[in-house]
């Protein structure tokens, strides 16, 4: 049997101490289908006399991460710190340029400087695995890296952020405001006490960054990515998209067009019927659109302790069955030096349908002024509802339009001038209708 893998692990918070448990749970399956142990050897973490619920005693402990990174103790670092910048940044690049294997979760270290470490790792021979940095227990990073060889992709899409549908699930099943949802969810751990990651989108934009670069073969650019969060969304907006037949889930979408490469992160409203529909509570998918498979869904459990480390775990797994001398493939599908250049396309010139609400005043002329401005801009309309706003604006009426297929630059500048004619009591809500098996 050959030598054991020696991991380290660095940040011991729910994760990490999942993983150390799994490790050691599971340590005589793990033997079995590796061909040979794995045992972790040192530890790192901020505390070391807190109690993580495992025993740790046999590994060494290490108060600085880039010293265990660059410990010859060590074969494989697991950085689960999480950060694009400081420790977590330098001990992964330390472990690297050392000639260690390194495994992570951090989404946010990719979408900054995943190319870059990406090059380290091809240079000096090892591998920099992350399936864990995207959807959680799904395994997209290796299906869309490993096993599908000769498909190009067209369009990649999901729901990537398990806050987010917990919020928007409890929301429609239930009937409770944004804000009550938003405080169930940090109650029960699904929610940071700071929620503007996720809610906002930037978690769901560093994941889509990741895997826009592994379906069309470019640089990763998460900084040019369209994004609008879930704040915004009202019950309205709820009991509207379903008395349409729609359902509204906050999706990233990457997708490529005549004009580059689109990257996007809204709320949308998909058919009820479709199978990304059908995924509630924290739960992730993913869907791939391909050009030989047509379209594979994969959905699973997106975040928690357990999901992360099984993740985790299998790309440890990945390490101890290799030998030395074997080739290891690219950190993204592609060398990294052969990594395109991100070429970001039009975002306003988006086609689709979309939904409008506006909220005017109840005055003769308003249903009208709205219908002009549509014609104006050459946008049809599937469908248009006007109702009482509500019991306590008598003043006020709620106008519901559905357009067929029109562009983001003719909806917006409808609605602008809308807003100009000094129609509107609110502010407009606009979210896109996606197209969704």
């Amino acid at each position: 049997m050959a030598e054991a893998l020696r991991v380290g692990i660095a940040g011991l918070g729910t994760v990490g101490a999942s993983v150390a448990r799994v490790l050691r749970d599971k340590a005589a399956e793990l033997t079995r289908q590796c061909g040979r142990e794995v045992v972790v050897t040192a530890v790192s973490a901020r505390d070391p006399k807190r109690d993580r619920g495992v025993d740790l005693g046999a590994a060494k402990w290490f108060d600085d991460p880039v010293r265990m990174a660059q410990t010859a103790e060590i074969d494989v670092f697991v950085e689960l710190i999480g950060g694009d910048e400081g420790p977590p940044h330098s001990s992964v690049k330390a472990a690297l340029e050392a000639g260690r294997h390194v495994v992570t979760a951090n989404k946010a270290l990719l979408a900054k400087h995943g190319v870059a470490l990406a090059e380290t790792a091809e240079k000096k021979g090892v591998l920099l695995n992350y399936e864990a940095a995207v959807a959680g227990g799904i395994p997209v990073i290796k299906t869309m890296r490993e096993a599908m060889a000769g498909n190009s992709v067209t369009r990649v899409f999901g729901i990537l952020n398990g806050t987010c549908n917990y919020i928007l699930t409890r929301m429609e099943a239930e009937g409770l405001s944004f804000d009550d949802c938003l405080k169930d969810a940090q109650r029960l751990g699904y929610a940071e006490a700071d929620p503007t990651f996720d809610i906002e989108g930037h978690d769901t934009a560093h994941k889509l960054s990741i895997l826009t670069s592994l379906a069309f073969g470019t640089r990763i650019a998460a900084n040019d990515i369209y994004m609008e969060g879930i704040s915004n969304i009202s019950q309205a907006d709820i009991r509207a998209a379903g008395d349409l037949g729609y359902r509204i889930k906050l999706l990233g979408v990457a997708q490529r067009t005549e004009s580059g490469i689109e990257q996007r992160v809204h709320p949308t409203m998909v058919p009820t019927a479709s199978v990304i529909a059908q995924v509630h509570g924290v739960t992730n998918a993913v869907a791939i659109e391909t050009d030989i498979l047509g379209e594979l869904l994969l959905s699973g459990p997106g975040a928690g302790g357990n999901a992360t480390a099984s993740a985790v775990v299998g790309d440890i797994a990945d390490i101890a069955k290799s030998r030395p001398g074997f080739q290891h493939g690219p950190v993204f599908g592609l060398p990294a030096k052969e990594l395109r250049p991100y070429k970001k396309a039009q975002m306003r010139s988006h086609a689709g349908g979309y939904f409008i609400r506006l909220t005017v005043h109840d005055r003769i002329g308003v249903f009208a002024a709205i219908a002009k401005r549509m014609a104006d801009n050459e946008i049809s309309l599937e469908s248009i509802v006007q109702h009482a706003a509500g019991p306590d604006t008598a003043l006020q009426k709620t106008v519901i339009l559905v357009t067929h297929e029109t562009t983001e630059a003719a909806v917006r500048k409808a609605v602008d001038g809308i807003t100009r004619d000094d129609h509107l009591t609110d502010k407009p809500q606009v979210i896109r209708i996606e197209r969704a098996e």
